[in-house]
């Protein structure tokens, strides 16, 4: 059986870090211009370069978003734009628009090109002709059932991506005008405004909005597995490091657990308890099995808490005393009960106990953003592990 490709989002360059670091094989970012996350902070032409030169000695990949609807003066600067990004040795651009697959013909770009989810495939003939035009991969419609991929799988011999978690958007596939409506910021060039997660006031009525909740597949990532789809993607490039990392490092374990047979039932739902936690709002695999139903919206009532399990980032570890040198990121003190993973750490708890600032002296409390922490661990951890609020006990569910 192929590879299967774990995609990971990335706003900036400390994103990418982490995601690549946490187990994703691939990410996709966005430049300055031409993508549909402008809110985020995106990345010069130099941290492209970076960006890639970093993946690439990962034996990674990097993926741009060249993905906006464009208007003719969108169009300015768009060539010389993709004539860097060759030059810098990018693996593919995704996009929508069909100016962007003409200009990719006309000067066959060593890059791969990827047609965007904002191209609304869903049957098998539109993915064949983007075939045709040179494709290597079609990322399909959110709103791709089980029956409309395995049909498309059948008739087609092109990559097929499939996002697996993250923000869903209330228009069809992203193709909305509401935020041009309300805000005159267009969503199809980069600026919405997620009017969707706003909560709208009617006179003698409950205040209401119209926002699906969020995508998680976890329960058919197997399903898709052998439905034969290339790669599995996460949205969020406006997401926290913490969101980013997490999510990633536990899909990175259902995928390779479930291509050598050791994924139990259990192991699945203690999984899918952290990943449900790590976001603020309720997930649901949405339209894989059937239509969503009002239990997969959220319309009166929405309720989204900031997580703060997030507690901190090792940045040193000494082995012979055992000390761990920690940036806290969120409150935490004596008798708090933690938990530390990383990508080549084994997720172990224990007790805060005896903890100290910098200076060595004595805390009862970490209450300052950024504070620099030491103590010892039960194990050895490495720079970029996280320490995390141990809320889960995994043994409850094997």
């Amino acid at each position: 059986m192929n590879k299967i490709e774990l995609l990971a989002p990335a706003g900036n360059l400390e994103k990418l870090k982490w995601a690549l670091n946490y187990g994703a094989d691939a990410v996709y970012i966005g430049g300055q211009d031409y993508s549909l996350r402008a809110n985020t902070h995106n990345f010069t032409l130099e941290q492209i370069k970076e960006a890639v030169n970093y993946a690439h000695n990962l034996h990674k990949k990097v993926y741009v978003a060249v993905n906006i609807i464009f208007h003719d003066r969108d169009l300015v600067g768009v060539e010389s734009y993709l004539a860097q990004l060759n030059e810098m040795g990018i693996d593919a651009i995704i996009v929508s628009d069909p100016a962007i697959i003409a200009l990719w013909q006309k000067h066959k770009y060593h890059f791969g090109l990827h047609i965007s989810t904002q191209a609304s495939a869903l049957n098998e003939l539109t993915v064949a002709f983007y075939e045709q035009e040179g494709a290597e991969r079609v990322v399909l419609a959110r709103e791709a059932s089980k029956e409309d991929i395995l049909k498309i799988k059948g008739q087609t011999n092109i990559e097929l991506e499939c996002f697996i978690h993250g923000a869903m958007c209330t228009s069809f596939s992203g193709r909305c005008v509401l935020s041009n409506y309300l805000t005159n910021r267009d969503s199809n060039r980069g600026g919405c405004a997620q009017i969707c997660r706003w909560s709208f006031t009617n006179q003698d009525q409950p205040d209401f909005s119209m926002t699906p909740k969020d995508l998680n597949m976890v329960a058919y990532i197997a399903d898709m597995i052998n439905i034969g789809i290339k790669s599995f993607k996460v949205e969020g490039r406006m997401r926290s490091n913490y969101y980013i990392a997490t999510v990633i490092y536990y899909y990175r374990q259902i995928i390779d657990k479930i291509m050598v047979g050791q994924l139990s039932s259990g192991l699945t739902n203690y999984y899918l308890a952290i990943l449900n936690r790590c976001a603020n709002r309720d997930s649901a695999p949405q339209f894989y099995q059937a239509l969503p139903t009002v239990k997969e919206q959220y319309f009166i009532g929405r309720d989204e808490v900031s997580n703060q399990d997030f507690l901190g980032i090792v940045l040193n570890y000494d082995q012979i005393s055992g000390i761990v040198t920690l940036e806290q990121r969120n409150y935490f003190k004596k008798g708090t009960v933690v938990e530390f993973f990383g990508p080549n750490t084994a997720c172990f708890s224990q007790e805060i106990t005896d903890f100290y600032d910098e200076k060595d002296n004595e805390l009862s409390i970490a209450r300052h953003p950024q504070m620099i922490v030491k103590f010892k661990t039960l194990n050895p951890v490495i720079a970029g592990d996280i320490m995390r609020l141990k809320v889960f006990d995994i043994s409850r569910y094997l």
